[in-house]
């Protein structure tokens, strides 16, 4: 069984610099990460081992602590306002793609357009961008589409929506709303984009695929999504414990990729446990050859 790696792959700038910013906080125990940091059960653990005091995102309090750090997905200036009207010293790790959806928006709203937002509703950085807007739907698939009552259209985009399903809702807004006017901002991101990429080149050359990520990241699940829709079998794991031998019988060659908020010690640690597996089905004692595609 062959084992090959997408070209681009894992953790995105983003997710480092904000991992930058919490591990050079001196004093923990006195900053409240206001969300999940990133989507990554065994960062969000380690975070927590620090001394670090988390906010859930499905419904935040306001922290007790004097600091806050604002996560990578960013928060609404609504949001901003209170925590900083309760005194709150703010850390802020918003990614700058996610400031360029916010801004991208508010544009928009300013304009007296109504805005699209294209992507999860629950999402913590699309919840973070309509809380600002008085006009607003959010879309996340094509059977939401409508015509909708509003002359004037804007369309942003969650930064880790997949390009040719964005490409696929703008063009169907357009079908269903003849004579409105639309303006379109793509505001995907180029780790995305990146990534779905090396994905789209990555298929054609395997069986299965295995994709790395935490439970909850987005971007993640959409990679496994588009694997799925180009007919190829997906797993999503977050380590090499979740892997299960059933999945590659009769396998002759496998892909790897993983998300953005992902180590790179945990898709080498897959890697090595897929070469095992590879290994193992050969024949071959896995002590003794370490090869790797």
């Amino acid at each position: 069984m062959k084992i090959y790696r997408a070209e681009t792959l894992g953790m995105c700038f983003g997710v480092r610099d904000a991992l930058k910013v919490a591990q050079g906080v001196v004093e923990p125990t006195r900053v409240t990460i206001y969300g999940q940091l990133v989507h990554n059960e065994t960062l969000l653990v380690e975070l927590g081992r620090r001394g670090f005091a988390a906010c859930p995102e499905e419904k935040r309090l306001m922290p007790t602590t004097d600091t806050v750090l604002i996560t990578a997905h960013g928060i609404s200036d609504a949001e901003r306002g209170r925590l900083e009207a309760a005194g709150k010293q703010l850390i802020d790790t918003t990614c700058p793609l996610v400031r360029r959806v916010h801004q991208a928006a508010a544009e928009l709203a300013r304009d007296s357009f109504h805005v699209l937002v294209l992507g999860r509703r629950t999402h913590v950085e699309v919840r973070g961008v309509i809380e600002d807007l008085r006009s607003f739907d959010v879309i996340e698939s094509a059977d939401q589409v409508r015509s909708f009552p509003h002359e004037r259209l804007g369309i942003v985009c969650q930064t880790t929506m997949p390009p040719w399903l964005v490409r696929r809702l703008v063009e169907q807004i357009h079908a269903d709303n003849p004579g409105r006017e639309i303006r379109f901002v793509d505001t995907v991101c180029q780790p995305t984009r990146d990534r779905q990429r090396a994905l789209d080149e990555l298929l054609p050359l395997v069986d299965v695929l295995v994709v790395v990520g935490g439970r909850h990241s987005n971007n993640t699940r959409e990679l496994v999504a588009r694997s799925m829709e180009r007919g190829v079998a997906a797993h999503h794991v977050q380590g090499p414990a979740d892997l299960d031998p059933s999945w590659f019988h009769n396998c002759n060659a496998v892909g790897l990729t993983a998300g953005t908020s992902t180590l790179d010690r945990t898709i080498d640690e897959v890697h090595e446990a897929l070469a095992k597996l590879a290994r193992l089905s050969e024949g071959v004692n896995p002590e003794a050859h370490a090869v790797r595609e």
